[in-house]
């Protein structure tokens, strides 16, 4: 991708979904039934399979300005023209204005990246795994659940930090602050301090589980 396509503007069909952040190259799988967004998907599938994802906050009801293109990578269509849809994330957007509403909404939008990096991120990125792995050693002595971190896990910063963002589960205003930054290295800092606090409570809960467990 050129840096000129990088700052295009484009119009862009939207599809807002409550509480839900897509981040680039993560999938997001969607069952599509009302029927403005069957008239949205159909549109789109006859065009580039491109539309943005932008959550919606239910307790304030609004709309975030940033969002994610995502692509339509593979669809099956049901007998009463419901559709069942795997997409993908790509590049994120800003919303600049709203072209028009009916019968779904279309955005006026603006392609955004992160910045150049001033400094090394790998140092953070090895820590930010080091923590993930942390977590999952302790949710697994807790639950005694399988849990393994998958063997694809990115390697390179910026994605690696899509990745954690995106798994960060139940929390979508942070998710949705962390899509926002356009510094890799303030959201993999960020993170760094999100599993920190998770592993230092999966900590204290371990410690608590095996002080019991030797007390019966």
């Amino acid at each position: 991708m050129t840096s000129s396509s990088r700052i295009a503007v484009r119009e862009l069909p939207l599809f807002p979904l409550a509480e839900v952040v897509l981040f680039p190259s993560r999938p997001l799988p969607l069952h599509i039934f009302e029927f403005r967004y069957r008239i949205m998907m159909n549109t789109i599938l006859a065009a580039d399979r491109r539309f943005g994802v932008l959550m919606i906050d239910p307790v304030k009801g609004t709309i975030a300005k940033v969002g994610c293109c995502a692509e339509i990578i593979h669809y099956q269509r049901m007998p009463d023209d419901r559709m069942e849809m795997l997409t993908l994330g790509q590049q994120r957007f800003r919303v600049l204005e709203y072209v028009r509403e009916k019968p779904y909404r279309v955005g006026l939008v603006q392609w955004i990246e992160d910045q150049p990096p001033s400094k090394d991120l790998r140092p953070l990125a090895t820590e930010v795994e080091q923590l993930l792995r942390d977590v999952i050693r302790l949710s697994v002595k807790l639950t005694e659940k399988n849990v393994e971190l998958p063997e694809d896990l990115p390697d390179l910063p910026t994605e690696l930090s899509y990745w954690v963002a995106s798994n960060l589960y139940g929390v979508a205003p942070e998710q949705q602050a962390l899509l926002e930054l356009q510094d890799t290295y303030a959201r993999l800092q960020r993170e760094a301090e999100i599993l920190t606090s998770t592993r230092n409570h999966l900590a204290a809960r371990s410690v608590l589980k095996d002080t019991f467990n030797n007390m019966s």
